[in-house]
């Protein structure tokens, strides 16, 4: 069903709400015969009698007084919202994986905010290590995503940072995993298994391993914290350990690091109403990424067309 013109309708709201179509041009910056046109163009639309007109007075029909209610109950929804929008124009929120929050950009965030009083950032931390983002379901203006750069054709992106996998462990627990992996609880940072399944492929280590077993986790950050406490191998990302490495909390049973073929992406819909905050905040994060320790660690690369 088609609509009548939506300045008609503004027009008949606020002179029924008057009771006058001059103090209605006055409020509305316009003639009141161009009120008197926009009423007559609704009463042919609505094939009814919006007012009752006697000489230069008008008076607002039964029918007109039900129409103006109703339009009165949804221009003051729409004037909240309008003000609403106005009021976040300097929010910016952004949803982010656990795991690179809290290594990485909480303390980004806080340095950005110390520049940057505007915009103000909102960010919503998720309980998993997310690869996805609705905009037209979810009240975001942007996220860092887990993928490959494609995140749907509503959506534009950019690599922050590949991502790496390497074996950690607590200190106590590096000789019994060099000698014997497969004695060793695994701990698994996803449900599918996927980062143990990649790094023994890129490495050829331990053909055959069993990785039925182990402890099964949502985030890499989950992982991270049952390895430090001695609960098993776990994969963890270097680049977002590197302080529980330089501080002896985590150790490296080997030194090859494999590069998955996936990177923290910044994602954002096509045609956003906050690209140049985004803007502002994705060339910040990126002169501001955590760098990859040197430890020793032997990196192995990965082509991203080619995942392990």
């Amino acid at each position: 069903m088609s609509l009548p013109p939506l300045y008609a309708l503004r027009a008949f709201e606020v002179a029924a709400r008057l009771n006058s179509f001059s103090k209605a041009a006055e409020a509305l910056n316009i003639t009141p015969g161009a009120v008197s046109r926009h009423v007559r163009t609704l009463e042919m639309w609505f094939d009814c009698e919006l007012f009752k007109r006697q000489g230069p007075r008008v008076e607002v029909s039964d029918a007109g007084r039900v129409l103006a209610g109703q339009l009165n109950e949804s221009f003051s929804h729409i004037e909240w919202a309008c003000r609403a929008f106005k009021s976040e124009s300097h929010l910016l929120r952004l949803k982010a994986p656990t795991t690179l929050t809290i290594r990485w950009l909480l303390e980004a965030l806080k340095s950005f905010r110390d520049s940057h009083p505007r915009p103000k950032i909102e960010i919503v931390s998720v309980w998993m290590d997310i690869d996805n983002v609705d905009f037209s379901r979810e009240p975001y203006d942007c996220a860092i995503l887990l993928g490959n750069g494609y995140f749907g054709e509503s959506t534009e992106s950019r690599l922050l940072f590949d991502e790496w996998l390497i074996p950690v462990c607590a200190p106590a627990a590096v000789d019994a995993a060099r000698q014997n992996l497969s004695r060793c609880d695994l701990i698994h940072p996803s449900q599918d298994r996927r980062d143990w399944r990649r790094w023994l492929k890129r490495t050829g280590y331990f053909p055959g391993l069993d990785m039925s077993g182990g402890k099964v986790f949502d985030t890499l950050e989950q992982g991270s914290l049952a390895a430090l406490n001695g609960h098993g191998v776990a994969m963890a990302d270097p680049r977002l350990i590197s302080e529980a490495l330089n501080n002896g909390l985590l150790a490296l049973p080997f030194r090859e690091a494999v590069a998955t073929g996936d990177g923290y992406y910044v994602v954002w819909p096509k045609n956003g109403v906050r690209r140049k905050s985004i803007d502002l905040l994705l060339n910040w994060l990126s002169v501001h990424i955590p760098p990859l320790p040197s430890h020793d660690i032997l990196y192995l690369y990965a082509d991203k067309r080619h995942k392990y």
